[in-house]
């Protein structure tokens, strides 16, 4: 039997950019790091996300798009591929555009893994994901829009946390997101502004538990095992928050103090509760494949949906792959079942849904 041909197809347009962690660097932190520090890349992540598509049985053909649409319709009309493993997240430095390549996809009808264009849309757009989930009953902390830097704010709910209306991976959300005074939150506002170009989420902050809750979609999604950040390491000079440095810089303090638990220790009731919960959000948004959804819980375990997560990263070790490996699931096996999701489209011939 021939090997199914997929795509694997990316957008990272300054590759170079991308260096190793110095000794130098490693000796110079002024805190004793948890995790070790981090030298992998983007590019070397893709590298290996190949390799194990070529070990689960397919050809694979590995495309940077490097902000080249021509190269993206000139491999597709070359290649024929079967499947396209979509992990395109940011095109011309717009995450918004995002959504526009899955649309392509959709009208050449080429199966692709991950959210349909239309959840790639609503999702990117926080505050449209909120009102579409607090008109369907779904708790998610109050919030209002700053549309201009001087845009008055109602909430008097301090401590605030401030975000751009359109980013992915936490990009802007830092330290000083969380503000405690309308001074602060002025500043906030307008930082956002001037950094992103766009509207500010202004949003009611919910001390308590942070959760990724993951969803395996399919003809039966389900939710895998709950995975906490734990912020009981974090120092009184930082928030407990998933900010940005948090995730991705491996020299900074936050990195080595939000230290993931999976499972979660949770009492069953929440833990059911929150699990019916996610799974609403996954089927609201129309979200497809694999998702991520972050919820917090206060101390009266209140849950509250602060964002729906479509195509989250699957690095090994990252969140949605933490809970796969919780469930069963090897690297290559989730891999796998994600590109059979994709492929099952081909035969239905059904791309949007």
């Amino acid at each position: 039997m021939q090997k199914k041909k997929i795509l694997l197809a990316y957008n990272e347009t300054n590759p170079e950019l991308y260096v190793y962690k110095s000794d130098l660097q490693k000796s110079n932190l002024n805190f004793l790091p948890y995790f070790e520090i981090e030298n992998s890349t983007p590019m070397e992540e893709f590298d290996i996300m190949a390799k194990v598509i070529e070990n689960a049985g397919f050809d694979v053909i590995s495309l940077n798009l490097n902000d080249n649409f021509q190269i993206l319709l000139d491999t597709l009309e070359r290649e024929k591929p079967d499947a396209v493993f979509n992990c395109i997240e940011i095109f011309y430095g717009k995450a918004p555009l995002e959504m526009n390549l899955a649309g392509l996809f959709e009208l050449l009808e080429v199966p692709y893994t991950g959210a349909p264009s239309l959840a790639l849309a609503n999702c990117q757009n926080k505050s449209l994901t909120k009102k579409i989930l607090r008109e369907n009953g779904i708790p998610t902390p109050l919030f209002e829009i700053a549309y201009t830097p001087e845009h008055p704010i109602a909430l008097d709910c301090y401590p605030l946390i401030v975000k751009p209306i359109a980013e992915d991976a936490s990009a802007g959300i830092e330290n000083a997101s969380v503000v405690h005074s309308p001074e602060q939150l002025r500043s906030r506002v307008e930082y956002v502004h001037d950094e992103f170009k766009q509207p500010a989420l202004v949003e009611q902050f919910i001390a308590g538990r942070e959760l990724n809750v993951s969803v395996l979609g399919g003809t039966n999604p389900r939710v895998l095992p709950i995975s906490e950040i734990d912020f009981s390491k974090m120092p009184d000079h930082l928030e407990k928050i998933v900010s940005y440095q948090a995730k991705w810089d491996s020299l900074h303090e936050a990195y080595h103090r939000t230290i993931p638990i999976c499972p979660a220790i949770l009492p069953d009731e929440v833990r059911l509760h929150v699990e019916e919960i996610a799974l609403q959000v996954y089927h609201i948004m129309e979200l497809r494949d694999y998702c991520r959804v972050d919820i917090r819980v206060n101390s009266d375990f209140e849950p509250f949906v602060l964002e729906a997560n479509p195509n989250p990263d699957l690095s090994e070790g990252a969140g949605f792959m933490r809970s796969a490996e919780a469930a069963g699931y090897t690297y290559q096996s989730m891999i796998k079942h994600i590109i059979d999701l994709a492929l099952a489209r081909k035969t239905t011939g059904s791309f949007t849904n």
